[in-house]
C-alpha cells in the first residue's frame, strides 16, 4: 500500500492533457479511483496500468532491400 494518490490535476499533468480527460476516465469508470469525502484521488499504479494497457507496440517489418536497376 505504498501507492501515492494523485489529484485529477496531477494526473492530467502527468498524462499531458487537460483535467477534462481524467475526469472523463473516472466518469466512464475506465480507471480506478478513490473517493475521499468529495475529493477524488487516483492511485499512481492505476495511471501506470492505464498507460500500459493502452500502449501499442510498433510492428517490426523487415527492411526493404534496395536493388540495382539493370
Amino acid at each position: 500500500m505504498n501507492d501515492r494518490y494523485l489529484s485529477v490535476d496531477q494526473v492530467a499533468e502527468l498524462l499531458g492533457t487537460t483535467t477534462r480527460f481524467p475526469r472523463r476516465l473516472i466518469k466512464e469508470r475506465r480507471i480506478r479511483y478513490v473517493k475521499v469525502g468529495r475529493h477524488v484521488r487516483i492511485p499512481e499504479s492505476a495511471v501506470a496500468e492505464f498507460i500500459s494497457s493502452r500502449t501499442v507496440e510498433p510492428l517490426r517489418r523487415p527492411r526493404a532491400r534496395y536493388r540495382r536497376v539493370p
